[in-house]
């Protein structure tokens, strides 16, 4: 079981063509592993996922196994609203040698509680890699009724759920039902150590993109039940939070890592750049997190 700080990884582009930035994107893996991030996740939500053509999609979780050597596990973002693309994309990241899968809710379709289950109960059926549930109703406007999750936990190759509605008390009753190597992580970074002194397992994170470092020790200490120093270094990241959603996921983390000289502020459309009014209490944000700003 995958345990701790889990990064979002953003995917970085450059240039007017926006193309896949593939030495930033080698730098920010081997970075995360030096910080002590426990595994990435490469072509979530925060990567920009559903602006990616299927080869792209496919060539970046390749890139990310191969540059991650093997020194941190690999979650592939294979999720989609047709089951026959999740199928593929699933497919091609066992292929590639990713060690799970992250599969979101068919966005947009909107299906029902027995359509949710049929569409993963057939990808965990047909292809052999550990799958993990991702529910972010805000974004799909779709929900996995916990009922539904806890159908699905009892799929063998259904190990676990991203859970990013930042409902406590759904999470608790997850946490309570589920079998007992099923994980469950936190998708919402705001609340993500109150989820782990829940029982949860760890955080997949936007904040990790920023203070990788900060990330995986608050995690830490949240697993092994050291609530003082878990909350303390959870306060330090709380504007970090808050700023990081101030517009969509990821127009400011992307802005954030372009300060700090990582990537290149380039977003694909419909996403643009961070708006001018937002940019002081971005820095101001960073500032209090002590994060230095090099550009």
């Amino acid at each position: 079981m995958i345990r701790g700080s889990i990064v979002a990884l953003v995917t970085p582009f450059c240039g007017q063509s926006c193309k896949v930035d593939w030495e930033a994107l080698k730098n920010l893996v081997d970075w995360h592993i030096s910080e002590g991030t426990n595994a990435i996740v490469a072509v979530g939500t925060t990567g920009e996922s559903s602006t990616l053509n299927v080869a792209e999609h496919q060539k970046i979780i390749q890139f990310v196994v191969s540059a991650s050597d093997g020194r941190i596990p690999i979650v592939a973002g294979t999720g989609a609203n047709s089951t026959n693309e999740a199928l593929e994309l699933t497919a091609a990241a066992k292929d590639a040698g990713a060690d799970a899968c992250l599969l979101v809710t068919p966005y947009y379709n909107k299906p029902t509680q027995e359509g949710l289950y049929q569409h993963f109960k057939i990808i965990a059926e047909s292809i052999d890699i550990k799958q993990i549930l991702y529910n972010v109703p805000s974004r799909t406007a779709c929900n996995i009724d916990v009922d539904t999750v806890l159908r699905l936990a009892n799929l063998s190759r259904v190990v676990g759920i991203k859970e990013a509605s930042g409902d406590l008390e759904r999470a608790a009753s997850i946490i309570a039902n589920r079998p007992r190597d099923f994980a469950v992580y936190s998708g919402d970074d705001p609340t993500a150590r109150k989820l782990m002194s829940l029982g949860g397992d760890g955080n997949i994170s936007v904040t990790a993109n920023i203070v990788p470092n900060s990330m995986a020790l608050m995690c830490d200490f949240a697993l092994a039940g050291d609530e003082e120093r878990a909350h303390e270094i959870d306060s330090s990241m709380r504007e970090l939070h808050d700023a990081l959603f101030i517009e969509s996921n990821p127009i400011p983390v992307k802005w954030v890592l372009s300060k700090m000289g990582m990537i290149e502020n380039t977003l694909r459309l419909p996403l643009t750049s961070l708006s001018d009014g937002f940019h002081e209490r971005v820095k101001l944000a960073m500032l209090r997190a002590k994060i230095k700003q090099k550009i």
